[in-house]
């Protein structure tokens, strides 16, 4: 009888070991999807030009965002304002087997057969600021161009004098931002306006340099200029650089978009009008929550936009608050 006992005990302790083993087998896949949890996605960012204010600014914020994403290794490359630079730019990110492409353009349709070839080469993309459309497999983080000139230009309304002289200073030729805000201007405005004079305009190509020259040559060929129009902060900072010791356009008016530190200071001291805030913090935190999603295969595209808050002398203090908290501007 004891023998028979002790061979059903030593039975049913064979039978809880072997149990036991078999529980404690699931916990492996566990630790394998511990492991593909912490793979690392190589993402290159090809920024428009460092040299642009607003480009420097979302290259940046970009750069502290990707801080936050462990799984997420992020190169930076400078287009310089040069379509074959950007776009052998992108021909290399190729190359090199990144997992996903952001693209700033500098001229979005010539950058739009290269960013195809990104999705071709079964490499994720994204385009902002300003996004191509249109590109079948792509996804897009970006703001309402027509609607950051529209807000200005709908103040503007009110606040151009009759009969006022102005001159228009526009982004490159071609680029979505840069030829919405001009349409923008002249449904909103000009085509409501019809006294205003455009007395000079020319394409400063996002750039303060450009916008200085043609200011100078305005200043020379007019008596005077109630208003520079300005498609982006950086150009109308060029215009008003130009005059600014000049007590005869003291009261000239002036309208970006972007929302730079500069053109927030020139608000604060009454020498710019108005600006929209293109937020570089904002689209950076999309693009790496967006560039996260489709890594990670949460998403299989995205295609958003931020918001487009008008600032002027009520309420740049509250955006200067915002770009110091955010640390670009001091």
């Amino acid at each position: 009888m004891k023998k028979t006992l002790l061979s059903v005990l030593s039975v049913l302790l064979v039978v809880v070991l072997l149990a036991g083993c078999s529980s404690a087998k699931p916990t492996a896949p566990a630790q394998s999807n511990a492991d593909s949890s912490q793979k690392t996605y190589k993402v290159a960012y090809i920024a428009r030009a460092q040299s642009d204010s607003f480009a420097a600014w979302l290259a940046n914020a970009v750069k502290d965002e990707a801080k936050k994403y462990p799984n997420i290794k992020l190169d930076v490359f400078d287009g310089q304002a040069n379509d074959d630079k950007e776009n052998s730019m992108i021909e290399n990110a190729i190359t090199n087997k990144y997992d996903l492409v952001i693209v700033q353009p500098n001229n979005g349709e010539s950058q739009r057969p290269y960013v195809e070839k990104v999705v071709n080469a079964g490499i994720l993309a994204i385009t902002t600021n300003a996004r191509i459309s249109g590109i079948r497999g792509a996804s897009s983080v970006d703001a309402q161009p027509y609607e950051q000139a529209g807000v200005n230009a709908r103040a503007a309304l009110t606040q151009v004098p009759q009969n006022a002289k102005v001159v228009v200073l526009q982004g490159p030729s071609g680029n979505f931002h840069a030829d919405e805000r001009r349409k923008s201007w002249q449904k909103e405005f000009f085509d409501k306006r019809p006294d205003v004079k455009i007395v000079g305009e020319q394409i400063a190509n996002w750039n303060k340099d450009e916008a200085m020259k043609y200011m100078e040559d305005w200043v020379q060929a007019n008596d005077k200029i109630d208003a520079v129009i300005s498609m982006n902060d950086n150009m109308a900072a060029g215009a008003l650089e130009v005059v600014k010791d000049n007590p005869k356009y003291a009261h000239m008016l002036a309208y970006g978009v972007d929302g730079t530190a500069e053109a927030m200071l020139l608000i604060k001291d009454g020498r710019m009008t108005s600006t929209c805030l293109q937020n570089a913090n904002e689209l950076a935190e999309k693009l790496l929550d967006s560039s996260n999603k489709l890594l990670t295969g949460a998403e299989k595209e995205i295609n958003i936009d931020i918001g487009n808050p008008l600032v002027n002398k009520d309420n740049v203090d509250q955006y200067i608050d915002v770009l110091k908290k955010s640390g670009a501007m001091k």
